[in-house]
């Protein structure tokens, strides 16, 4: 409920007051009071308010470039980390999963630029997942001094990710290069497959940014819970490893799914279709859930931040 004199809601005004002509003065509201506005939840699809992302886009740019800024400020590497790390990641699976597990004997391809392409998108979900999760109790002192949608801190943490998943892709086509690997038909799939990571992101970031606000204890929650999941995602293995009649169940794993299929596009392995469909959907169904539940606890923020 916001009060305020700027706008006056004259079937309020009381009518004939003597001595007083044109617009009603302020003295003419009963006992003083000024007018009120009362605001009510949306319904439907209408309650996601998706919409004020790009109404707010200008503000959805300087978050994400003063989170990109901060990120890397006086690092001596700078953006470097965002190949580093993957890549450094790559090495110790390719050490102790292809060569001392004997995971290599599964792939098709040399077994590092398999376990890069699961990399690849792993690596921008469980870092847009951690950040997106802490980025309202990081900005606290932002959300009690303005209104914006509340949406747009944990949208522009993830939105500044993917500025080292673009760098990670360089350093995915030279590793093509490199291992001489080939990418099939299935690189059409590629941006689907991208706009796929983001939702699954971006859902359960905004999902676990609301429960970080109200219940503190997930902030050790979720390193936590993105250690197990990338054990139960296919970036070390292969999925044909998993047994067929079980592939469907694994596929509600938003990431199983989606990491499979970026090994179909970029390095021209089999797709399995029906795990990716049942994976993107989950995304989606992910990034609605998220989303909604984000916006019940949306209107608590500022005053349990």
């Amino acid at each position: 409920m916001a009060h305020g004199p700027a706008e006056h809601d004259r079937s309020h005004s009381p009518r004939g007051t003597p001595g007083v002509s044109g617009p009603a003065a302020p003295q003419e509201w009963p006992n003083g009071e000024l007018p009120v506005t009362v605001i009510r939840p949306r319904r439907g699809w209408q309650s996601l308010a998706l919409a004020d992302l790009w109404r707010y886009r200008e503000l959805v740019y300087l978050l994400t470039w003063r989170d990109i800024k901060v990120r890397y400020k006086q690092t001596v590497l700078g953006v470097a980390w965002a190949v580093i790390q993957p890549v450094m990641a790559t090495v110790v699976f390719a050490i102790f999963f292809g060569k001392l597990g004997g995971l290599s004997r599964h792939t098709e391809v040399a077994y590092p630029v398999f376990v890069y392409a699961g990399m690849l998108p792993w690596a921008f979900f469980a870092d847009a997942v951690s950040q997106s999760s802490q980025s309202l109790v990081a900005s606290s002192s932002l959300l009690t001094k303005v209104y914006f949608p509340r949406l747009v801190i944990p949208g522009a943490s993830v939105a500044g990710l993917l500025v080292d998943f673009a760098i990670s892709l360089v350093v995915m086509a030279f590793l093509l290069i490199v291992y001489q690997v080939v990418p099939g038909p299935n690189l059409v799939l590629l941006p689907l497959l991208i706009l796929a990571t983001v939702l699954a992101a971006l859902g359960t970031g905004t999902l676990l940014s609301a429960l970080t606000v109200a219940y503190r204890d997930f902030r050790y929650v979720v390193p936590f819970l993105l250690q197990i999941w990338m054990f139960a995602s296919p970036v070390a293995y292969p999925l044909k490893l998993v047994p067929e009649r079980w592939q469907v169940v694994y596929a509600l794993n938003p990431m199983a799914g989606i990491i499979d299929g970026y090994r179909a596009s970029l390095l021209g392995e089999p797709l399995h279709g029906m795990c990716l469909g049942v994976s993107v959907a989950s995304a989606a169904v992910v990034f609605l859930v998220g989303v909604t539940c984000f916006r019940r606890f949306e209107r608590r923020f500022a005053d349990i931040v």
